[in-house]
C-alpha cells in the first residue's frame, strides 16, 4: 500500500541547511577552488620532546626523519647539534657529522661526548689522528670517570703508533 490515498498523511522531509553554506561555497569557489591554509606559528613540542622523538626515529632505523627532529629541538637546545653529528655518522657522511660535533662543541664547550664523538669520527676514517688525539684527551679531561672516553683515546693512540704518527 503506497499511502497516497485518501487520509495518508504527507510526509516532509527537510534537509538542515544552514544559512552561511553557500557564503562558504561562494567563498570555496572564489578562492579557486583551494582548501583553506593553517599556519602553526607555535611548535606544540618542546625541544626535549623533539630529541625523543628524534631518538626513538633512530633507534627504529628512520635517521632522515631524526635529523629533522634534531634539527626543530637544535634551534633552543645546543645538545641537538650532537644527536645531529651521531644520525649523519650513523648515515655515514663524515663531513655533516664533523660540521655537527663542532657545532656543539662551539655552543657547549663541556660537553664531553661532543669531543669523544669527533675524535672517533676521525678514528674511524682514519684521518687526522693527531687531532684526534686531542679531542679524545679534552674529552677524558672533562669526564675522567668514563671509561669509554678513556678506551677512544688508547685506540687512537695504538693506530698513531702502529702508523708511526
Amino acid at each position: 500500500m503506497r499511502g497516497d490515498g485518501e487520509g495518508s498523511a504527507r510526509l516532509r522531509f527537510r534537509l538542515p541547511f544552514p544559512r552561511f553554506v553557500p557564503l562558504l561555497l561562494c567563498l570555496f569557489v572564489l578562492s579557486g577552488c583551494s582548501l583553506p591554509r593553517f599556519i602553526i606559528l607555535d611548535d606544540p613540542l618542546t625541544p626535549e620532546e623533539h630529541i625523543n622523538l628524534g631518538v626513538a626515529y633512530e633507534r627504529s632505523g628512520k635517521l632522515e626523519n631524526a635529523i629533522k627532529e634534531y634539527e626543530l629541538a637544535s634551534k633552543r637546545m645546543p645538545v641537538a647539534y650532537l644527536y645531529l653529528g651521531n644520525a649523519y655518522q650513523q648515515l655515514n657522511r663524515p663531513r655533516e657529522a664533523e660540521k655537527y660535533y663542532r657545532k656543539s662543541i662551539k655552543k657547549a664547550p663541556a660537553a664531553a661526548d661532543a669531543y669523544n664523538n669527533l675524535a672517533w669520527l676521525f678514528y674511524t676514517g682514519r684521518d687526522r689522528l693527531h687531532e684526534a688525539e686531542a679531542l679524545a684527551l679534552k674529552a677524558v679531561e672533562l669526564d675522567p670517570a668514563r671509561e669509554d672516553y678513556r678506551d677512544t683515546l688508547n685506540k687512537i693512540r695504538e693506530l698513531r703508533a702502529k702508523n708511526g704518527l
